[in-house]
């Protein structure tokens, strides 16, 4: 019996490979990036056409390679970053495994050229689908320049489970962001279709964080930095109050070399114990450098997780050093000593008293008493009043006054005659009119409150019910509430035209350059829900108008909400895009779960859902209210 068990061809065996390696062009700018930094180069251009799809380019100037490495570099498990395998626990560079250029090889058309610096002519070599094509001799500049052109030529079924343009450009803006941000010492520039993304020149963390996000950024960073004996932890974390409800601003590097950590994660998600809302995550941008021998890195196909020695102190560490930033920098709560120094007693008055002083009154006084007694007491006051005109005298020895009135008072039967013909006196007659204020206790009146109390009752603070003629109706008040609105902005997108209001003040939003991409994308659906664009730059939108239904607070939110939404791509045709935004905006804006809503809200609630096309569930395919019948409560108590 003849065997069954055969050695793959190399071309076949690279193809298998590249399924590991390359799984759409992020995967190949990542390879072709990372080799640029192991060749310790200073200045890095990466140039892609159709988001990777016909072109990807990475050019360098670092070391470049000779003619037997650059033929040898596309054989597989070709590598300079290891010898043995003891190197495996001491890596300080980003690939090791040798197979990134002969799986690329394999599955496109490859072009490269490289020169050493001491060298005076460099290789000019040229492979499609793992095949030589040309070997030449060239004059070059120092460094090395990868074309990877028709990405999948050779294996369609791979190349049409590609995305759209918009989502693997935004695969490749990741990768590349990655790298850029791990090595800030490094001059990066990234081209898309002729048009420059990015130019980054060498600088510090801060400043490569704030240019490769936006410009508003800067403000936003509180710094962390520890230093142990086990890890060493540098970066920047974000401000509560900037905290998105996405999680795309959040990186971890640990030895240059970006991973994913849920773990690591969650300590930081620790640390902000209490100072974010529900649903929110804040940005950060975390350093980490450990002994290369405390990390395994060849546990992922993509490199992107690590397993660490001690997870657990890296865990403290960590939530310690960025719950202690944040305190230093007053954004988390404190307790506070200080003490305004105003308000202390002046060293001077410590140990003095106060004096008390002494009051005499004269019991006999009444104001009310007929004017004989008046006179009587004007008399013998301004008899006793050492010659003062006014009947008064003061002793300033003792502290002590008395006084007396020798004004004549008109005589007054009883002191309720001074309030007679005040109900009768009319306002008109008096010189001065006067606002007459009623207060009451609704903001509605007696009609408007008999009309809206139709029995509708709110429980917890997240269900309405409404009794019906059979039973009652459960509405559930957030979905109902997106029903409505999902059908209202659907219309006015679809059929009418929606009305804007006009802002005072035009709103400036900042966003990062993937951001800005998707919201040129959307700038026609948007503007069909009522949102005026006055201008949109590279980091930053002006928005001048707005939808009648949105208050100018709600505005980032909607826009952050869609955003999120819209993380795997737009839809490509213009039905299922106002679709996607009308649910991500009835999301943001429908009133959630724990809101108080007052008898006429709840009936208007009700009302607007059953007027919908679709009342029974939500638009996101979840049930909007429940019935019970009267049969079904009587079953309850039956038991």
């Amino acid at each position: 019996m003849s065997s069954i068990i055969q050695l793959l061809p190399d071309h076949v065996a690279n193809q298998i490979a590249a399924g590991e390696v390359v799984q759409r062009p992020a995967s190949v700018v990542k390879e072709l990036l990372e080799n640029a930094v192991d060749a310790k180069a200073t200045d890095i251009k990466l140039i892609i056409k159709d988001a990777g799809k016909s072109l990807v380019q990475v050019i360098d100037n670092g070391m470049g390679m000779n003619v037997t490495d650059a033929r040898l570099c596309f054989e597989r498990h070709a590598t300079s970053k290891i010898r043995q395998a003891e190197d495996l626990f001491s890596l300080h560079t980003k690939g090791f495994r040798g197979e990134a250029l002969a799986s690329i090889a394999a599955i496109a058309h490859m072009e490269m050229k490289t020169k050493q610096d001491q060298d005076e002519l460099g290789t000019h070599i040229i492979i499609e689908g793992s095949k030589f094509v040309s070997q030449e001799v060239a004059v070059l500049p120092k460094g090395t320049s990868f074309a990877v052109k028709n990405l999948f030529f050779n294996i369609p079924a791979r190349r049409n489970f590609l995305k759209s343009d918009t989502v693997e450009f935004r695969h490749v803006m990741d990768e590349f962001q990655r790298v850029a941000l791990a090595h800030p010492n490094i001059h990066f520039t990234f081209y898309h279709n002729g048009s420059e993304m990015y130019n980054l020149p060498a600088a510090g963390y801060r400043q490569r964080i704030v240019g490769i996000m936006s410009g508003k950024t800067n403000e936003k960073l509180v710094p962390v930095n520890e230093d142990t004996e086990i890890i060493n932890v540098q970066g920047f974390v974000c401000k509560p109050e900037f905290a998105k409800k996405n999680r795309g601003e959040q990186f971890f590097f640990v030895n240059d070399r970006f991973i994913k950590s849920g773990y690591l994660h969650h300590a930081v998600m620790a640390a902000y114990d209490g100072l974010l809302k529900d649903g929110s995550q804040p940005s950060y941008f975390l350093y980490l450098q450990v002994p290369p021998n405390t990390i395994d890195i060849n546990i992922h196909p993509t490199k992107t997780e690590i397993k660490f020695d001690d997870e657990q102190a890296l865990y403290a560490i960590l939530r310690a050093s960025i719950k202690h930033s944040l305190g230093q920098f007053n954004v988390a709560p404190v307790l506070d000593f200080d003490r305004d120094a105003n308000l202390d007693t002046p060293y001077h008055y410590k140990d003095l008293e106060a004096e008390t002083p002494t009051i005499q009154v004269d019991g006999t006084f009444n104001p009310f008493t007929d004017d004989k007694t008046n006179q009587h007491y004007s008399k013998a006051s301004s008899g006793s009043g050492s010659g003062s005109s006014s009947g008064a005298s003061y002793s300033s020895g003792s502290n002590s006054y008395s006084g007396g009135y020798s004004k004549r008072v008109e005589p007054t039967a009883s002191w309720e005659s001074l309030y007679v013909g005040l109900e009768t006196e009319s306002i008109e007659s008096s010189p001065f009119t006067f606002e007459n204020e009623e207060v009451t206790s609704s903001l509605f009146n007696d009609n408007e409150i008999e009309q809206a109390s139709q029995g509708t009752y709110q429980i917890h603070k997240k269900y309405i019910v409404s009794p019906i003629k059979s039973g009652m109706v459960i509405v559930d008040q957030q979905r109902a509430h997106q029903r409505i609105l999902y059908e209202q902005f659907l219309l006015n997108m679809t059929v009418n035209q929606a009305s804007s209001q006009q802002l005072l003040f035009p709103l400036d939003l900042f966003y990062s350059s993937d951001e800005m991409t998707l919201i040129e994308e959307l700038k026609p659906s948007l503007e069909t829900t009522g949102f005026v664009f006055e201008e949109a730059k590279t980091d930053h939108i002006v928005i001048s108008g707005i939808p009648v239904n949105i208050t100018e607070s709600e505005v980032s939110l909607v826009i952050e909400q869609l955003l999120t939404d819209l993380q795997d791509g737009i839809p490509a045709s213009s039905y299922s895009q106002n679709d996607t935004i009308a649910k991500s905006m009835a999301k943001s804006l429908a009133v959630k779960t724990g809101s108080y809503l007052t008898e006429k809200e709840q009936d208007n609630l009700v009302n607007g859902l059953f007027a919908c096309k679709d009342p029974n569930i939500s638009p996101f395919q979840k049930p909007t209210f429940i019935t019970m019948r009267v049969e079904d409560i009587d079953k309850k108590f039956a038991l």
